[in-house]
């Protein structure tokens, strides 16, 4: 399993370069292969679609099995909501844990992608929670953001926002305000290290009057974080 991170080479681990290079067939979700260009022009390529997870995973490991060295990529970090503990879980299900050598390959994951454009955001304790509901029922996400932001977290938000989920964001923005004020600061990072970036600052109480999507990540500071110029700071606690 690859990380990609965003999805550019120069934003790629050296090891994930490596295991791509040496690998007889890529499978992965159709944009994140697609973003690999050059990187997969002579492999076998397995593409499929959203919602074909499960399906996925079980071909990169029927191919294993028959001997192919298998990349199953996924964007950012594999771990972090991405393919790894459905692959583990899946070899435990069909009897290959210990049969199949798994390597898992860290990527450069959105939270701290959408940090850098920022600038400092993420130098103290964190939560990172996803918006999407499809796997994790809506009021278990609502207890986390709540519990989160009273904890005085700094906050990101993993899929916001889609074209059939608008309401999600609207109430998360009220869960937080619930337990914040609506000046603390905040950053949307689209398309963060790919082609078509766009990083905004703005705060809380303004979250809803920018454009939101899947490809958005957004990022709420706490009571520490500040403004700096075109960069979001939160203090880590140095004496300066």
């Amino acid at each position: 399993m690859v990380g990609t991170g965003p999805g550019a080479v120069e934003h790629m681990t050296a090891r994930a370069v490596a295991v791509l290079g040496a690998a007889d067939v890529v499978v992965g979700y159709r944009t994140y292969v697609d973003l690999l260009g050059d990187l997969v022009r002579d492999k076998q390529v397995v593409r499929s679609g959203m919602r074909a997870e499960v399906e996925r995973c079980r071909e990169a490991l029927r191919l294993a099995g028959e001997g192919k060295a298998v990349a199953l990529v996924s964007g950012g970090d594999p771990g972090v909501y991405g393919m790894a503990g459905l692959v583990l879980e899946l070899l435990v299900q069909e009897g290959l844990l210990g049969e199949l050598a798994v390597e898992i390959v860290p990527g450069v994951t959105s939270a701290t992608a959408a940090a850098a454009c920022l600038g400092a955001p993420l130098s103290t304790d964190f939560a990172v929670i996803s918006l999407s509901d499809l796997l994790t029922p809506w009021e278990v996400i609502r207890r986390r953001l709540t519990a989160a932001a009273a904890a005085d977290f700094v906050l990101v938000l993993y899929n916001p926002a889609s074209h059939r989920r608008v309401e999600q964001i609207r109430e998360a923005q009220g869960l937080i305000l619930a337990q914040r004020p609506g000046t603390v600061p905040a950053g949307l990072v689209r398309n963060a290290f790919r082609e078509g970036q766009s990083v905004l600052l703005t705060d809380l109480a303004h979250l809803l009057a920018q454009e939101i999507d899947m490809f958005t990540t957004i990022v709420v500071g706490n009571s520490t974080t500040r403004r700096v110029g075109d960069f979001l700071v939160t203090p880590r606690g140095y004496p300066v």
